[in-house]
């Protein structure tokens, strides 16, 4: 049986047809995948620019915060040495007896055959109160106590200066 040319030519022609319908749906698939591809990698580019923008502003916030602390922790520092000094002060000028403590006394409540002046005398800041003066031993307890009190409030100052310079941040 003779074959038809014709049929081959028709079988040919379709399989032509097939395959350059076949490279046209690969090339769009191609640029479909190669505009997808474009698309992730924009996406990706402004997810990593947010990201370090973002970053940026973390470590500016954080930089600002350290500058806040440190400039607080040298106030109180400044406080502290400066209490420090006073009270070194007033400890050398009651141990060279400079200076003496004294507390006022109620004048009505003074315990019979106990001569306290009523008076002021010369260089008396209170004029007719009675003072009585304290024993250097105490009034050195007295001030290594108010210093201890003074360190203790400028070491709570401190530590609320802090929690205020962190509270913008941690508890917005």
């Amino acid at each position: 049986m003779p074959i038809p040319w014709r049929m081959i030519g028709i079988l040919l022609l379709a399989l032509g047809a097939f395959a350059v319908a076949w490279q046209l749906q690969d090339w769009r698939y191609g640029q479909q995948l190669a505009e997808q591809a474009r698309l992730n990698a924009e996406n990706l580019n402004q997810l990593t620019l947010t990201a370090a923008t973002a970053q940026q502003v973390e470590r500016d916030k954080r930089l600002a915060l350290e500058q806040r602390l440190a400039t607080s922790e040298q106030s109180h520092y400044r406080a502290l040495s400066d209490a420090q000094r006073d009270q070194d002060r007033l400890r050398d000028l009651l141990a060279t007896a400079d200076v003496r403590l004294s507390v006022l006394l109620d004048a009505s409540d003074v315990a019979p055959g106990c001569n306290v002046p009523a008076t002021a005398g010369a260089g008396r800041v209170d004029p007719a109160t009675v003072r009585a003066r304290l024993d250097p031993a105490h009034a050195q307890r007295i001030i290594a106590i108010t210093d201890t009190g003074d360190r203790g409030l400028i070491a709570l100052q401190a530590c609320q200066a802090y929690v205020r310079a962190l509270e913008p941040e941690h508890f917005e």
